[in-house]
């Protein structure tokens, strides 16, 4: 049996981490010693180890939930259901890649309009592209020159 900050060490994680499992129903302690401990079985601790591993490929703790009952009633599901899970959270992560590279693409194009001097921004490229929902395309970069006849971006 190991008591919370055992299991934590053991699994590399700080007890408050179990604790959080424990609050969201994922983890509970097999038993508690006489003066209050949780005691965690080596049950408990390969529990906690599948709930690591599936928190560290991206599941969500109500998909972590979801995994945990099949894994304690294998018989009552069949493969396919896990990996239709598998399949449906690889298009959300594949989904959320190409959000984050049109994110990139977008702040590249500012980036590359922007000379970045130190002269004033009242004619920033960013601040106007930003200002106007323009799309800023880094071939129509020139500089401009302010009221003192400085170059802005």
């Amino acid at each position: 049996m190991y008591r919370i900050g055992e299991l934590a060490d053991l699994c590399e994680v700080k007890a408050d981490t179990l604790r959080f499992y424990e609050k969201h129903g994922l983890l509970s302690p097999s038993m508690r010693s006489d003066s209050g401990y949780r005691l965690y079985s080596s049950e408990d601790a390969a529990r906690l180890r599948f709930i690591l591993r599936a928190k560290a490929v991206g599941f969500t703790l109500s998909e972590i939930t979801e995994l945990l009952s099949i894994e304690l009633n294998k018989a009552d599901w069949a493969c396919a259901d896990v990996k239709g899970m598998v399949d449906d959270k690889l298009e959300q992560v594949s989904a959320r890649i190409a959000e984050l590279s049109a994110f990139r693409d977008s702040l590249q194009r500012l980036s590359d309009a922007c000379c970045g001097g130190p002269e004033s921004a009242m004619h920033c490229s960013i601040l106007e592209a930003l200002e106007t929902n323009h799309q800023v395309r880094p071939e129509s970069h020139q500089h401009i020159a302010d009221k003192d006849n400085k170059p802005c971006c």
